[in-house]
């Protein structure tokens, strides 16, 4: 069985000093895909880059960490830190995008039986107010079914982490009719993920839990994450025939350190 948790840390400096280190040491996941990185290695400490556990309880856990880092300093940025040796990790291949540093796909052939994974972080953009980057954000959706059906085409498994910085659905999100003229909840975003999940693509929480009120998000204003009011919009999405492998799919909503909590998926 492996786990692979998925954060949006708003800030990777930041939430080392939330204690994001010894989060990652205690949870183990096998990978961890984070966004919103917003710093280049060359900014961040040896334990960041690295991390590892010397005490005799965690005697070899240890991560290699690979890094896709936007060009504007302090913002965006994704990164892969993975226990297991990847046969390879490239970014997105669309320059427009990676010069935001949104994308890492990483290739396993040793994480499911069902064949040889791969493990995408992915930081879509947010359309911002008034769909100001509407038309940019659903260029990068289209270049992410594309690149989600060119690899299952090529035979490979498909697990898309990441901020999708969308709600899809009305039980997705605390307020849905005050919010259906805003960003990461405009019909447009809700449309592609109409498309992406009729393409043969699952949102492997839904496939779990059919229940309300499981968010990702929440504003730090109003005391939103203290009263609930948030929005789903970090997701774990597979392939119909990497399905039969996900045996959990939850959402991490104590973990604090971000204005996200981290969203989990074990696979055998």
């Amino acid at each position: 069985m492996k786990t692979i948790v998925s954060w949006n840390v708003n800030g990777i400096r930041a939430v080392e000093k939330k204690e994001f280190l010894p989060w990652l040491l205690e949870t183990a996941p096998d990978i961890l895909c984070v966004q919103e990185t917003k710093a280049n290695p060359g900014q961040l400490s040896p334990e960041l880059l690295s991390p590892q556990e010397n005490s005799p309880a965690k005697e070899g856990l240890s991560y290699r960490s690979w890094w896709s880092s936007a060009k504007r300093p302090g913002y965006s940025g994704v990164a892969i830190y993975s226990r297991t040796e990847p046969l390879d990790v490239i970014p997105f291949g669309y320059p427009e995008f990676d010069d935001e540093g949104r994308v890492l796909i990483a290739e396993y052939d040793n994480l499911s039986s069902a064949g040889n994974v791969c493990v995408i972080s992915a930081y879509f953009p947010n359309s911002q107010d008034a769909g100001a980057r509407l038309p940019y954000k659903l260029d990068f959706c289209a270049a992410m079914l594309e690149t989600c059906n060119r690899l299952t085409a090529a035979g490979k498994q498909v697990l898309l982490c990441g901020d999708y910085n969308i709600a899809h659905k009305p039980i997705d999100l605390a307020n849905p009719k005050s919010n259906e003229n805003h960003a990461g909840y405009l019909p447009e975003e809700r449309a592609w993920m109409d498309t992406f999940t009729s393409s043969g693509y699952i949102d492997t929480f839904r496939h779990f839990c059919q229940d309300p009120k499981h968010y990702t998000w929440w504003s730090y204003r109003f005391h939103a994450r203290e009263k609930n009011v948030g929005w789903r919009i970090d997701y774990h999405c597979v392939n119909e025939s990497f399905l039969p492998s996900v045996r959990e799919s939850v959402i991490l909503n104590s973990v604090t350190g971000s204005d996200h909590c981290p969203v989990l998926i074990r696979v055998d």
